[in-house]
């Protein structure tokens, strides 16, 4: 029987390279040679760091992680109706139970049957040379994109795209984006796609300059005078969507201070916690706050041909890439906080 090397994360900051058997695909469902693997900040938080009770809405089982898959179809079960060997797809990174109302509307990361399933969470992820999943979950992948943007496309960008409908983001609007680490960065990419001004805020230098390398001029420091100069910035209307993408509680605290009246804010950055005193800054400006949780995969077939369309390219954001046998070098480069994304290749 043919193997393949998977990686596991046992927490603690532990990475094992295990064998695992070449599988093979069953009904409704493909085998894809992967291509591009990237890591997310929620396997960082959740799983590779020390591991905390409560964290996250499930349990990762140890199994092939990887949440970000992105490859080329090697091998079709009986009953595919859509894909076939040789299609270059996009993996839908949660399998639900395809029977909910959820599922049918295509929000599976929202299904709540335990038959619900993440791919590098509770089945096997992308961190292997092979991956079966249900043809239900996959998008197909344009020949102008690359393997690697696609595997932004998987989790981050489509997490950033559904915030940025949620707000209703426009070329009228100016964007204040707390946080610009990768989900920030893609974030801040395409509030510019669709023609609005964007500013950032960001702590960490590393990620300064690379959001600005990527044309988002506009980057301040978080600190005293910050939420001043943002309102100067604005000539003292404030912004009309502020997105936070860092989960920490400044930022968030901050999105509600910087946003002008009758403006959309929207928290994406996963943990942490918050506290603010509702009536000055929520209900008098009559802010609305949104909490905006991934993508459907309606919208990541959407996204998918708005960047063709737009020439826009995920995987300038990747400052760092490795082999699947430098794995454990990847998530501890990752854990720096200093850099954009990091991804997986195979090619």
């Amino acid at each position: 029987m043919a193997t393949m090397q998977g990686v596991v994360l046992p927490g603690n900051r532990r990475l094992e390279m295990r064998e695992f058997p070449v599988p093979e695909p069953g009904y409704g469902q493909v085998l894809i040679r992967m291509k591009a693997s990237s890591l997310c900040g929620s396997d960082l938080r959740a799983i590779y760091r020390p591991v905390q009770q409560g964290v996250g809405p499930e349990a990762y089982q140890g199994v092939i992680a990887g949440h970000e898959p992105c490859g080329q179809i090697e091998k079709v079960g009986p009953g595919t109706k859509r894909f076939k060997a040789g299609d270059r797809v996009v993996v839908y990174h949660i399998a639900g139970c395809g029977l909910c109302h959820e599922c049918r509307t295509g929000w599976m990361i929202s299904c709540t049957s335990p038959g619900r399933g993440a791919y590098g969470w509770q089945r096997n992820g992308g961190h292997a040379d092979y991956l079966i999943a249900d043809e239900h979950v996959l998008v197909a992948l344009p020949d102008e994109l690359t393997y690697v943007d696609g595997a932004m496309v998987a989790c981050g960008f489509g997490t950033s795209y559904a915030a940025c409908l949620r707000a209703g983001v426009s070329g009228r609007d100016i964007v204040l984006i707390t946080g610009l680490g990768p989900v920030g960065m893609g974030t801040a990419m395409l509030c510019q796609a669709m023609g609005a001004r964007v500013v950032g805020v960001e702590a960490e230098p590393a990620r300064q300059e690379l959001a600005k390398q990527l044309g988002i001029s506009e980057v301040f420091a978080p600190g005293d005078s910050t939420l001043a100069e943002l309102m100067k910035l604005t000539n003292g209307h404030g912004f009309e969507v502020a997105i936070d993408c860092s989960a920490n509680a400044g930022a968030r605290y901050l999105c509600l201070e910087a946003a002008r009246e009758w403006g959309r804010i929207v928290y994406i950055g996963e943990g942490g916690t918050v506290s603010f005193e509702p009536s000055p800054l929520l209900i008098h400006k009559q802010l609305t706050l949104y909490g905006s949780w991934v993508c459907s995969i309606g919208q990541m077939e959407d996204l998918v041909e708005l960047l063709v369309r737009w020439n826009l390219h995920p995987e300038k954001i990747v400052t760092h890439r490795f082999t699947l046998n430098q794995a454990r070098e990847a998530y501890e480069t990752f854990d720096s906080g200093k850099t954009g994304k990091v991804a997986i290749v195979w090619e």
